[in-house]
């Protein structure tokens, strides 16, 4: 997660568990999504879900639906929770889900879509049940962009109007931007745009082609630098956090950016920047992912089903079953990521990879850095052969 107050610099990393480690990888999630129902009435077209109208019957129930929250706190150290869809908010049991997980200790949150289904009635709800987070989508800076997205007219007034209903009842804000070609060029726009909310977090998800999402509606590998390069300087001015979803060089790009301005610093006595240290979750490292009918994937977006609930323990999945271990072990990975420096905190997104390549430790796609340091050090180091 980027956006830690490093000397004024909003820019280094943080997490929203202080207690949770890199340590903690290979028994606990930081956080564990739960994707409640593939029901919705938006038509997304990057939706991971590729959601439809009506609930699917498979559907895991309201008693095993608790009984999943349950199992989740079995983990040495229960995860962040979030409830995830389709839209969380097609489900009538949702503020009983809600209730259930605040009540069994695990922290809270949800990503409903912009619909009339999150009245205003049902924002106060979430709010009494406990809920900890609110995440809505912004993907455009003005209506036309966004609602071109969401293929939903209206979408974007729809979002605003849940913004304030959130604000007005003091429910923390997240606002989650999905980043390709329909608005690369607008990052700084919709920065700017937040800076009038009252948000907590900026989450910038860097599409992976999976679902309705095309490899074509990606932005490339030079992009992903020059959109790095707009979040760093929009997180040194921002009053609100901001962190990527599956760009773990983001890490690297702001670790970089560091270095320089420490090595830049003549004035000894000036306070310099101090270098944090960073939980590089990624898919499966710190991340699960369980779908509507119980699969247990490492992330939503690396769909390689490693178990499924009730069959399986959701705890002993993300801690034995082989892809995971392998997701948390940066010396499986292939090709440049296993020879870059920074494959311990940055790993690349598995999720792409598998994507693009149909491998899941397979090098990332799109990062420039990588290549350049495979290619210019001349690394010795033999790459691992995985058998996963």
């Amino acid at each position: 997660m980027v956006s830690s107050n490093t000397n004024g610099m909003r820019a280094g990393f943080s997490t929203a568990r202080p207690d949770y480690t890199a340590e903690d990888f290979p028994h606990s999630p930081l956080v564990a999504f739960y994707e409640v129902t593939r029901a919705c009435n938006l038509l997304c077209r990057h939706c991971r879900a590729e959601a439809q109208p009506h609930r699917d019957p498979q559907e895991l129930n309201s008693p095993t639906s608790l009984a999943l929250i349950d199992d989740l706190t079995k983990f040495p150290k229960p995860p962040l929770l979030v409830l995830t869809g389709g839209d969380p908010m097609k489900r009538r049991d949702i503020f009983d889900i809600v209730h259930h997980a605040v009540t069994a200790g695990l922290k809270t949150a949800m990503t409903p879509s912009a619909t009339k289904l999150v009245t205003t009635d049902a924002v106060q709800r979430l709010k009494t049940a406990g809920l900890h987070r609110l995440a809505v989508s912004l993907d455009g800076a003005d209506a036309a962009t966004h609602d071109n997205f969401r293929r939903v007219p209206g979408s974007f007034k729809r979002t605003l109007e849940i913004i304030a209903d959130a604000a007005t009842r003091d429910l923390p804000l997240q606002i989650n931007t999905t980043i390709a070609r329909h608005n690369f060029h607008q990052i700084d726009a919709i920065a700017e745009m937040l800076a009038a909310f009252p948000i907590v977090l900026w989450s910038v998800f860097f599409l992976v082609p999976t679902g309705r999402a095309l490899a074509d509606q990606r932005i490339t590998a030079d992009e992903f630098e020059l959109a790095f390069e707009k979040l760093y300087q929009q997180g040194l001015s921002r009053k609100y956090g901001i962190k990527t979803t599956e760009a773990p060089h983001y890490r690297r790009f702001v670790l970089e950016k560091m270095k320089q301005a420490i090595s830049q610093t003549a004035d000894h006595s000036t306070q310099r920047p101090v270098m944090p240290n960073i939980v590089g979750t990624n898919d499966g490292r710190g991340v699960m992912f369980i779908s509507h009918t119980g699969e247990i994937f490492p992330s939503g977006f690396l769909p390689v089903q490693c178990g499924r609930f009730p069959l399986d323990s959701v705890a002993q999945t993300y801690q034995y079953a082989p892809l995971f271990v392998d997701l948390r072990n940066p010396e499986k990975l292939r090709g440049k990521c296993g020879a870059c420096q920074y494959h311990d905190i940055c790993g690349g997104s598995r999720a792409r990879a598998f994507g693009l390549t149909g491998d899941p430790l397979a090098a990332e796609p799109d990062c420039l850095y990588g290549q350049s340091y495979f290619q210019n050090q001349n690394s010795n180091r033999s790459l691992p052969i995985c058998s996963a």
